[in-house]
């Protein structure tokens, strides 16, 4: 039944998800429309209250008019309904007006009647068109037929004479009401009410808090206020139109207890679950979400249904018409919740994957990486694998740009005629304006007649607002049908309280368009490098000589033809389909921009002889992996041997767009290595397979091993002590006292805060944290600590360095000052140094674990006192001995250069990178076991991370590009994954120094069996085949 009722929900919300402007504006319509209703329900009954125009007469000769509030107060009273009609054309006979008593007009051009009040409605219905009078006297005082004067089938029309409903009134009126109330009710049920008014508003603060803390300040919480208010409007006229009254007492004591006993639970635990994979956003978690909580809050929905529904059957008046109100309240608000509230949160989402991928696209440029890389790796870490060349993909579906654009197009006509029936159809507008009634004594003149009528009679007359009549013809139905339509448009826009609300979904829909349209177009306008098809031949099947001569390899013509070998990598026969041409024909070619349509012997040719440099070869060529190949036979050519034109380095089947301009310059292929998994590893409670890279056998192995060891005791806890980048210019003054000077003031309050704001006016990322200087003779040193979100970030602190140096020369009062290099090896950058050593660079992080006694004797085959010891000795007085820096470990750098290689950081800043100290001790017969490592430069975005392979290793462990809503948090548990990798490393080696078996593994999975002259072998003896199966289960025991 769950799953059923899933499926449902997920049916009924996946075309809100994928369309969702057109549910907003449509349920919004209706809203309006409902709106309206109650304007029409309850605007009778209030333009008595907000206009009390009611006239009263006794039956005395002598007696006058006199106003009065309640006209019921007359039970005995003949009671008619004043209404003053006026028409638009003075030229045309009054009509005759039935079932009314005809009294003086009011107005010139008018005519007054009197309906019996209890007759009003039906009245009213039928003097919707009046016929005009057969005839009318002329100027001359002849009777002439009104046909001769207008076309036949004319009528006069009644246009809508409702005005604008009177707020001020209104509240006027339910501000004296509330207080009337006040003073007559309990002082408990107004303690009580204030209670409930006030859970009722910490109900809505706890939304917005709730919502806040799903990335949403202020936009969700309201929109969930909105769509609750839609259900309460929908409730209210079906109730109406059902005809259970609902009093607006009854209203304002309920509905604070309705607001808190149902509480927005339902749209907080939807919300939670659509935003709950915000680092990957895609619009189908809004549908996932509601399969995956629907059926929960639709039973929440049901079980306070029941309970309404058992209220509303209890038959007590007041408490039977507000739980029926309830029900449908509820009811609604469900629909809203599954329809409305589903298109919000997948305009949410769509919002949080275009600014994803604005982010990492900006982030990546602030790192130095071309436009046209950084939007390309944005858009695969959208996982938008089925994106293609000239689509956008908005809502989960795709639309081509042509499709925007004359959707766009659309829109602009669209807006254009409807500003255009705005101003054809101002004249006919009915601009007047006034309250719902009129004064009361203004129509006494028009009564005076009706005591000599009626005589010996108690009146009491309630004056109406006018109707107005217009004289057109009959046969325009469809027009008045539309018209009317329009009409009712009319009074939504001029409604006070429409009129602003139109006005704010207007701006948002303008600006919501807008930002979708230029993040759809966004990839549109970018640089992109024009790719050229060229025709490849299919060559023909290789025939191998198996009798000992050479294969051979017949192929078609072709500019140069291709063929996998067996071992996965391609041979290459250039055979040119002519002759080459003329080298001055060629030359002249690549000047007029058509080098891709020369042949590829012409193209190396021309490369050779210097006529196009070897590295513009693919913006000439606009085709990297065909540049790549020429750029093969061009150096192969070059050279002796001639090798690289056909050697086993792999160059196909790679994405070199993602190198040109942000990894590689002349580019001949790519290098393949090994990646192995090492894992899983338990760091902070949750499970990871560490990639590594690398070509030494037996350290994945061994790593494992480590792995397996610390997760027998809970796994590794680590903590990251600090975060910050670092970037040390040289700088030199004319003196020494210049430089002191410049130094005293980067040290000071002032100047920490003129570099500070400098600094961080480069980048939305970086942020400068501290300043430290050193002063060797006139030269001064400045290290500029930064945070870089998830960028290892060397760019984009040279951009601020730079920007930051200028404001010091042109505005601190420094125009002496030089700069010598933007980097004075004061960083350090991929040298060895104390002072990352000490002060830290990049990030500082800590890993623990501690193993337990008979896992250190059963798994890693060593004893805890004897892994004590072999610590100190070699990796603390032996790197002491050696005069170390950073160095007291036992391999560290073996972990870091692999887990480097696999997931796209830059192996030079291995070197200070590798700066650890691994501790061991004796924890009650367990071993604790610790690495600190200060200085480890990574980063999730920009460098080796834009290419597929190495991002999707990062995608493995969970920290691709930047993080969604706390930027630097994946670099930082990058940088904790590391060091629980060193860790396990060195756990694993000094177990295997300790027992003794590091040589004995290594020499059975790192070197092959020497061939020997026997030609039977000699059968290994017992102790030979114990050691080594003993050596093979250290280094490889998962």
């Amino acid at each position: 039944m769950t799953n059923f009722l899933a499926r449902v929900l997920a049916n009924i919300a996946r075309p809100s998800s994928t369309h969702p402007i057109h549910t907003i504006v449509f349920l919004a319509l209706i809203a309006s429309t409902g709106y309206l209703s109650i304007l029409n329900i309850s605007l009778p009954n209030s333009a008595e209250v907000l206009a009390p125009s009611h006239l009263y007469r006794s039956a005395s000769p002598t007696a006058s008019w006199k106003a009065v509030d309640d006209p019921t107060k007359f039970p005995t009273a003949t009671h008619y309904a004043f209404v003053q009609l006026r028409f638009n054309d003075a030229d045309v006979p009054l009509p005759v007006i039935n079932n009314s008593v005809a009294v003086p007009s009011i107005e010139p051009g008018g005519r007054g009647v009197l309906v019996p009040y209890a007759d009003l409605k039906s009245w009213t219905e039928s003097v919707r068109e009046l016929s005009p009078a057969p005839s009318f006297l002329d100027e001359d005082g002849n009777a002439k037929d009104v046909n001769s004067a207008r076309p036949s089938g004319w009528v006069w029309h009644m246009s809508n004479t409702r005005r604008g409903f009177a707020w001020v009134e209104w509240f006027k009126f339910s501000y004296s009401r509330f207080m009337h109330q006040l003073k007559s009710a309990d002082t408990f049920d107004v303690a009580i009410m204030g209670l409930a008014y006030a859970a009722m508003y910490l109900t809505f603060l706890a939304l917005f808090l709730s919502m806040r803390k799903l990335g949403s300040n202020v936009w969700l919480a309201a929109t969930v206020i909105m769509s609750s208010s839609f259900a309460f409007l929908f409730a209210l006229v079906t109730t109406s139109y059902m005809g259970v009254p609902i009093s607006m007492v009854l209203l304002s004591e309920g509905l604070p207890f309705l607001v808190v006993t149902v509480g927005f639970e339902a749209q907080i635990n939807l919300t939670k679950a659509a935003l709950k994979s915000s680092s990957k956003p895609h619009i189908g978690d809004v549908v996932r979400a509601v399969e995956d909580v629907g059926p929960k809050i639709l039973l929440d929905y049901a079980i306070e249904m029941l309970v309404f529904v058992a209220g509303a059957s209890s038959g007590v008046g007041g408490l039977r018409q507000f739980c029926f109100l309830s029900v449908w309240i509820l009811v609604y608000d469900a629909i809203m919740l599954f329809t409305f509230y589903v298109a919000i949160l997948s305009i949410k989402v769509e919002f949080n994957r275009i600014k994803r991928h604005v982010s990492i696209r900006k982030a990546l440029e602030e790192d130095g990486v071309s436009y046209r890389v950084a939007e390309s790796v944005a858009d695969s870490v959208e996982e938008s694998e089925a994106q293609n060349v000239g689509e956008t993909i908005l809502f989960g579906k795709t639309f081509k740009d042509s499709s925007i654009s004359r959707f766009k197009t659309f829109m602009v006509i669209g807006f254009v005629l409807l500003n255009l029936f705005n101003l054809s159809t101002a004249p006919f507008r009915d601009h007047s304006s006034g309250a719902v009634g009129v004064d009361a004594q203004g129509v006494l003149p028009s009564l005076a007649s009706l005591p000599t009528r009626f005589p010996l009679e108690t009146f009491v007359v309630t004056v109406l607002p006018p109707m107005d009549y217009y004289f057109m013809p009959k046969s325009t139905v469809f027009e008045n049908a539309v018209l009317s339509i329009f009409e009712l448009w009319s009074r939504t826009i001029g409604d006070p309280v429409l009129s602003k609300w139109v006005a704010v979904v207007l701006a948002v829909s303008v600006g919501l368009n807008m930002y979708l349209f230029k993040a759809s177009q966004a990839g549109v306008h970018a640089p992109q490098v024009e790719i050229v098809e060229k025709i490849v031949e299919v060559p023909q099947p290789r025939v191998l000589n198996l009798s000992g001569g050479s294969s051979t390899t017949t192929t078609s013509s072709s500019s140069y033809s291709e063929q996998d070998s067996d071992d996965g990598l391609v041979e290459f026969t250039i055979k040119p389909k002519q002759r080459p041409l003329p080298v001055e024909e060629a030359v002249a070619m690549v000047k007029a921009g058509r080098t891709k349509e020369l042949m590829d012997e012409d193209i190396i040719s021309l490369t050779k002889s210097g006529k196009i440099p070897l590295y513009a070869l693919e913006k000439q060529l606009g085709d990297c992996t065909r540049a790549v190949h020429i750029r093969r036979a061009v150096i192969s050519r070059s050279m002796d041997d001639g090798t690289l034109e056909k050697s086993n380095l792999p160059y196909l089947h790679y994405d070199f767009s993602r190198v040109l301009g942000a990894c590689c310059e002349n580019v001949i292929g790519y290098m393949p290595i090994p990646v192995g998994i090492a894992g899983p590893l338990i760091i902070d409670g949750k499970k990871y397979y560490i990639p590594m890279a690398t070509t030494e056998g037996c350290l994945v192995a061994s790593t494992m091993r480590g792995c397996k060891a610390m997760n027998a005791g809970g796994g590794v806890v680590t903590v990251l002590t600090q975060d910050g980048m670092t970037r040390g210019p040289c700088i030199a003054f004319p003196s020494l006292a210049r430089a002191g000077a410049a130094k005293l003031w980067l040290d000071s309050e002032e100047g920490q805060k003129v570099m500070k704001k400098a600094f961080d006016s480069t980048s939305r990322f970086a942020r400068l944290s501290s300043l430290k200087t050193a002063i060797a003779g006139s030269m001064l040193f400045i290290r500029f600590r930064t945070t870089t979100g998830d960028a290892m970030g060397m760019n984009m602190i040279s951009k601020g360095v730079e920007h930051a140096l200028n404001v010091m020369v042109e505005s601190a009062g420094f125009p002496d000052m030089e700069v010598v290099s933007v980097s004075g090896n004061y960083c350090t950058d991929k040298k060895p140094a104390a002072i990352n050593w000490i002060e830290g660079r990049g990030k500082s992080v800590v890993a623990e674990a501690i193993i337990p006694g008979d896992v250190v004797r059963t798994v890693l085959k060593s004893d805890v006192d004897a892994l004590v010891e072999l610590n100190v000795s070699k990796n603390l007085v032996g790197s002491a001995m050696s005069g170390s820096v950073g160095g007291f470990n036992a391999h560290a750098a073996n972990i870091v250069t692999a887990i480097f290689v696999a997931t796209g950081q830059d192996p030079a800043q291995n070197v200070e990178s590798s700066n650890c100290i691994t501790l061991m001790k004796n924890v009650d017969g367990n071993l604790q076991i610790s690495v600190s490592m200060p200085s480890i430069e990574v980063g999730t975005i920009g460098g080796g991370t834009v290419l597929e392979p190495q991002s999707s290793m990062l995608d493995l462990l969970g920290v691709r590009g930047p993080h969604p809503t706390n930027p630097g948090d994946n670099a930082r548990q990058l940088a904790k994954i590391v060091a629980a990798g060193v860790l396990a490393g060195e756990l694993s080696l000094c177990s295997a120094l300790a027992a003794g078996h590091l040589v004995q593994s290594h020499m059975t999975h790192n070197r092959s069996q020497p061939n020997t002259r026997a030609t039977t072998p000699a059968a290994p003896s017992v102790a030979d085949v114990t050691r080594l199966r003993q050596g093979a289960q250290i280094c490889i025991s998962p």
